[in-house]
């Protein structure tokens, strides 16, 4: 879920890509992240896959520059189906983001995660139904989304090209490094996180079933949500590093007797807890290795694979 909060003032309007609009890490997150650094730029990047959710907004955390995207757009009007996650990794790899941190919402399948648990996962279930997951379906770039797309992004420089059909390994979906950065960052808090467990994506917008619910518990997963698949395997594709947080709002219906949750529990307790999230991510951002550094197996992802187009 998008968390709440109004960008302040110190935020600059909108600014075509340039060479220097650029940063190594990306947060895909609600304006409850970024809304609080003193100088937050606001620009508009354009892919050959059509607009990203939202601007996105730079700022810097702990000498690193960090590239904000508000993943259901800064007004949550994206449902998660709707997102454009092709659009959304390949603007943040165009502006140099290398790294990406993915927190958002969950459910809890299990009783003793409860609201209030961060949970880093270490493996992943798709189940959803009717979204693109791949930039290598062998179908033509359809180009740039506007007039005012960039070389960097989506210009024309991607017009036309077909890239090939790929299979990566998608065995671990999430970076080594980026896991250990956020799980000590979780303890540096006090906040104690539980190290692993599986994430199921379900299409949504609509919350699961009591006999959905079960069925992912008794698959032995840990937490449900609506976000963080493609991100994942789409951050692979790209070569990208990325590390999925998920904070429990509730119990799903499965593991709660009540009425079953509902949206407005969901954004109550992610407002109560999105600061102690933020504080964690910017931690997260400042123990991050060096993009130069980088050595886990997403660098190399492709393992030399001709891909047929250039990633930006």
């Amino acid at each position: 879920m998008s968390a709440t909060g109004a960008p302040r003032s110190g935020v600059r309007g909108p600014a075509k890509v340039t060479a220097m609009a650029d940063a190594d890490i990306g947060v895909i997150g609600g304006s409850g992240f970024y809304s609080f650094l003193d100088d937050v730029t606001e620009i508009t990047v354009a892919t050959p896959y059509g607009r990203p959710s939202d601007s996105v907004f730079l700022g810097e955390i702990a000498g690193r520059q960090v590239a904000f995207l508000p993943r259901h757009g800064r007004d949550h009007r994206l449902p998660p189906h709707r997102i454009n996650y092709r659009a959304n990794l390949w603007a943040l790899r165009s502006l140099g983001v290398r790294q990406v941190l993915g927190p958002c919402a969950v459910g809890g399948l299990r009783p003793e995660y409860g609201p209030g648990t961060l949970l880093v996962p270490d493996q992943l279930v798709d189940r959803t139904k009717a979204r693109v997951q791949t930039y290598f379906d062998g179908e033509p770039l359809p180009g740039p989304a506007s007039s005012d797309a960039t070389e960097s992004g989506g210009g024309t420089k991607w017009s036309g090209r077909v890239p090939n059909v790929v299979h990566l390994s998608f065995a671990d979906p999430y970076c080594p490094a980026g896991r250990r950065a956020a799980l000590t960052a979780a303890r540096g808090r006090d906040w104690e996180p539980v190290d692993g467990g599986t994430l199921v994506v379900i299409e949504g917008p609509r919350f699961s079933t009591r006999a959905e619910s079960r069925w992912h518990a008794a698959q032995g997963w840990s937490v449900v949500g609506m976000t963080g698949h493609p991100e994942a395997v789409l951050a692979r594709e790209l070569s990208l590093c990325y590390t999925s947080l998920t904070l429990v709002t509730d119990l799903d219906a499965g593991a709660e007797t009540g009425d079953g949750v509902s949206h407005e529990e969901v954004l109550e307790v992610f407002a109560q807890n999105v600061g102690r999230l933020r504080e964690v991510l910017f931690d997260t951002v400042a123990a991050l290795p060096e993009t130069t550094a980088r050595d886990c197996p997403c660098v190399d992802a492709h393992g030399g694979l001709d891909l047929g187009i250039e990633l930006p």
